[in-house]
């Protein structure tokens, strides 16, 4: 009874910490990245919309540099 209240309190109990912590560790890190990906998804979102409206823009203002074009020929 003895060897097993030993081995409960010098290898049991310490490797069910050491798991305890690793398992506490990968689940911050887990929802650090979660978060990460969110942001990074967020930023390539407003990345993409901010270059489709600059490249509206800048389609816009060829046509009208076209239409000037145009008008000057004439």
């Amino acid at each position: 009874m003895e060897v097993i209240d030993a081995v409960m309190k010098w290898v049991i109990a310490p490797v069910a910490a050491f798991v305890w912590i690793l398992h506490s560790k990968t689940q911050t890190h887990a929802t650090e990245i979660a978060v990460i990906k969110a942001t990074q998804a967020a930023n390539k979102e407003a990345h993409d919309r901010e270059f489709k409206e600059m490249k509206a823009s800048f389609q816009k203002v060829l046509d009208k540099l076209d239409s000037i074009e145009t008008h000057m020929r004439k």
